[in-house]
């Protein structure tokens, strides 16, 4: 008889059991991932709240909404990546590939260059 959630037998069907260090430290990196999260979720709140003075309110509200945006699809990801990741322990498969890491650095990094780019062309 499985004695876990109705849940649990949902996301989770068949497999074994695994070590619990091995879920207690997928737990650990779902954790790291959400409060990468909400560090952007934050970050975009910030920029619309107190970035008045700085940015005209079209580019002000366009990074706030592309802070949240990615804030949202990193918590999103987290979760699949979890579920990905603790499926694969469960039934001794490899790991999934990441795909938060890629698209986060590549979205960092444009928004980079393109805020590097707008502050060099600002009159003084």
């Amino acid at each position: 008889m499985d004695d876990r959630s109705w849940l649990a037998r949902r996301l989770l069907p068949g497999g074994a059991e695994p070590d619990p260090r091995f879920s207690l430290a997928n737990e650990r990196t779902f954790l790291a991932w959400i409060r990468t999260a909400l560090a952007l979720l934050a970050g975009g709140i910030a920029v619309e709240a107190f970035a008045v003075g700085i940015f005209e309110p079209t580019v002000r509200k366009g990074i706030a909404v592309l802070l949240i945006l990615l804030g949202m699809f990193v918590s999103g990801g987290a979760f699949m990546r979890w579920l990905g990741v603790e499926r694969a322990v469960r039934h001794g498969r490899p790991l999934p590939l990441p795909l938060i890491a890629p698209v986060l650095g590549v979205v960092g990094a444009v928004s980079a260059i393109v805020l590097v780019v707008f502050i060099l062309t600002q009159a003084p």
